[in-house]
C-alpha cells in the first residue's frame, strides 16, 4: 500500500478527500539525503503535502513548494507532477533536536517562525503563478490548510504524519487533505468536523497498516464516500548528465577554464535528489566551443 494516492468523493459530492500514504516516498528521500529524524519529519511532511496538491494536475503540469523559516533546517524545497513523480530536498539534512513538549518530533521548531510557505504552480494553459503565505504553525499541515484558505479560496483540511524509527528509518509516513465543494450544508459540515474530531492520531493509524479506504473511513465515515481512483506515487527526480551539463554552461568560459585545469573535470551533485555527475575534461571543453568556432551550414 506504501506510495499511494486516493481521491475520493464524499457526502454525495460535496467534499473531496485525497488520502496518501508515502512511507516508500519518504524512506528513499531520507535514504538519499541522509536526513536526521527531525530534517526527516519536516521534508516528508513537504512531501507528502506535495503530493496532496499535485492529485489534480494533468498532462504536463506541475507545481513547486517553497518553504523558507529561521529554523535550523533552512529551505525546504519540493515538486511533483501529474504523473505522482515528488522529488523535494532541505538545505541542512543533520537536525535532530529534542522532542517537543507533546512528546513529538519538534517539525516547529526545526523550521521556524516567522517565515513563508510559496507554492507555484505551472498549467499548460496559463501562465505560471505563485500564492505565498506567512507560517502560522510550522508544523505544516495547518499552513498548508492557511495557504489553500487564503491564497485558492478553498476551505480545506489538511493532515500530515511522518513516524521515525530508533535507527532514523522511516515508520510510517502519510497524510489528508480534506476540500469543502460550493454549497456544502451545514448538517455536512457539522458531521465532518464530528468525524474529524473523533480522528486518532493519524501517524498511529497508519503505522497500524490500514487500507487507504480504511483511512478513508476514519475521515468521513464509512458510508459517506466514493472512491474515484487510486494512483502510484514515487520519489522521482528529473535531472540527467545533459541538463546538468547545459547548466554548468551558464557558468561562463572563465570559470569553466578553472575546472579543467585545476580539477581536470568536474563533480556535480543534484539537490534534489543527490545523485552525483562527474564530467570530464572532454565534457567541459565542449562547452567552450563557441558557435562561431563550428563550420558549414
Amino acid at each position: 500500500m506504501s506510495n499511494q494516492l486516493l481521491r475520493a468523493l464524499a457526502f454525495d459530492g460535496q467534499v473531496r478527500v485525497f488520502v496518501v500514504n508515502a512511507k516508500e516516498l519518504v524512506q528513499e528521500a531520507q535514504t538519499r539525503h541522509d536526513t536526521w529524524h527531525t530534517a526527516t519529519a519536516v521534508l516528508g511532511r513537504t512531501l507528502i503535502a506535495t503530493s496532496l496538491l499535485a492529485a489534480d494536475l494533468k498532462g504536463d503540469d506541475h507545481i513547486a513548494v517553497d518553504i523558507r523559516g529561521s529554523g535550523p533546517v533552512g529551505a525546504v524545497m519540493a515538486e511533483g507532477d501529474a504523473h505522482g513523480n515528488i522529488r523535494g530536498c532541505v538545505a541542512n539534512p543533520h537536525v535532530a533536536l529534542d522532542l517537543n513538549a507533546d512528546g513529538n518530533l519538534d517539525v516547529r521548531g526545526a523550521i521556524g517562525l516567522p517565515g513563508t510557505l510559496t507554492v507555484k504552480k505551472f498549467i499548460s494553459v496559463l501562465e505560471p503563478y505563485a500564492g505565498q503565505v506567512d507560517l502560522v504553525s510550522g508544523e505544516l499541515g495547518e499552513d498548508f490548510t492557511y495557504y489553500l484558505a487564503v491564497s485558492e479560496q478553498i476551505p480545506s483540511s489538511v493532515g500530515l504524519s511522518v513516524l521515525i524509527n530508533p535507527d532514523e528509518s522511516v515508520a510510517a509516513a502519510g497524510g489528508f487533505m480534506i476540500q469543502v465543494m460550493p454549497g456544502a450544508t451545514d448538517e455536512t459540515l457539522n458531521e465532518l468536523e464530528e468525524h474529524l474530531g473523533q480522528l486518532e492520531l493519524f501517524s498511529t493509524l497508519l503505522n497500524e497498516e490500514h487500507t487507504l479506504e480504511e483511512l478513508l473511513g476514519y475521515l468521513v465515515g464509512s458510508e459517506n464516500y466514493k472512491v474515484l481512483a487510486t494512483e502510484e506515487i514515487r520519489f522521482s527526480c528529473s535531472c540527467n548528465k545533459e541538463r546538468l551539463l547545459a547548466g554548468l554552461q551558464t557558468l561562463g568560459k572563465d570559470e569553466i577554464q578553472t575546472m579543467i585545469d585545476e580539477d581536470d573535470g568536474a563533480e556535480v551533485i543534484c539537490h534534489f535528489c543527490s545523485e552525483v555527475y562527474h564530467f570530464s575534461r572532454q565534457d567541459l571543453e565542449s562547452l567552450l566551443v563557441d558557435e562561431g568556432d563550428s563550420h558549414g551550414l
